[in-house]
C-alpha cells in the first residue's frame, strides 16, 4: 500500500505510484478505491490551492468543531516543510509536532485528521500548494498558534531573517493559550 503511518494516530503519508519515461509522467493522485482500502472514507468537498514565495511560513491553522477539516496536501511547484501539531487532548502525541518534505518532485502527499493545527514553510523560490478538505471554510470557526511558539520549538528551515509571516499569523496566540476543544479518540 503507498500510506506510511506516523507515530500521530490518523496521520498518513500517501506516496502515490508515479509511471516515469522519456515524455513525463503521470500518477493517480486520488483514487477513492484505494483510499477506501486503507479504511479511509473522507468525501473531499473543497479544493484549496495556495501560491506562495520562499520563506513565507503560513500557518499554523485550523478550524474547530462543528466545521474541522481533514486535510490532504499536496505541492504542485516546488517544495515546502509540511507542519501539524496534535492538538487531540488525551493523544499520546498531544502537543507534538510533525515535519515532512512535500514537493512537486517527491510527490508525497499528507493525510491531516481533524485535531490538527496545520501550516507549511515555503523552502523553494515559490510553491504551489493544493489540498483537499472534507468541510467547507467558515471564518467563526478557525483558529490558530504562533508559528514561532517557543513551548512547541519547530524548526521551519527558513532562516529568521528570511521568514514571511501574515500580519494576522503574527498575532496568534501561542500553543498554551490557543482555542482548543479537540478530543483523542481511539
Amino acid at each position: 500500500m503507498p500510506f506510511t503511518e506516523t507515530i500521530f494516530s490518523g496521520l498518513l503519508i500517501f506516496e502515490p505510484k508515479v509511471f516515469e519515461d522519456e515524455r513525463g509522467y503521470f500518477y493517480e493522485a486520488f483514487n477513492e478505491k484505494l483510499f477506501h482500502a486503507q479504511g479511509i472514507y473522507q468525501q473531499w468537498i473543497q479544493d484549496n490551492q495556495s501560491s506562495s514565495i520562499g520563506g513565507v511560513i503560513r500557518g499554523l491553522h485550523y478550524q474547530l468543531p462543528p466545521f474541522a477539516q481533514t486535510k490532504l496536501v499536496r505541492v504542485l511547484k516546488g517544495k515546502i516543510l509540511d507542519v501539524v501539531v496534535d492538538l487531540r487532548k488525551g493523544s499520546p502525541t498531544y502537543g507534538q509536532s510533525f515535519s515532512i518534505i512535500l514537493s512537486a518532485k517527491n510527490k508525497k502527499q499528507l493525510l491531516i485528521p481533524k485535531g490538527f493545527a496545520h501550516g507549511f514553510a515555503v523552502l523553494s523560490t515559490k510553491a504551489d500548494i493544493l489540498y483537499k478538505c472534507d468541510a467547507f471554510y467558515n471564518k467563526e470557526s478557525e483558529a490558530g498558534i504562533k508559528y514561532n511558539d517557543p513551548e512547541l520549538n519547530i524548526d521551519w528551515g527558513v532562516p529568521e531573517d528570511a521568514v514571511l509571516v501574515s500580519e494576522k499569523d503574527n498575532i496568534l496566540p501561542l500553543f498554551k493559550d490557543c482555542i482548543n476543544t479537540f478530543e483523542y479518540k481511539s
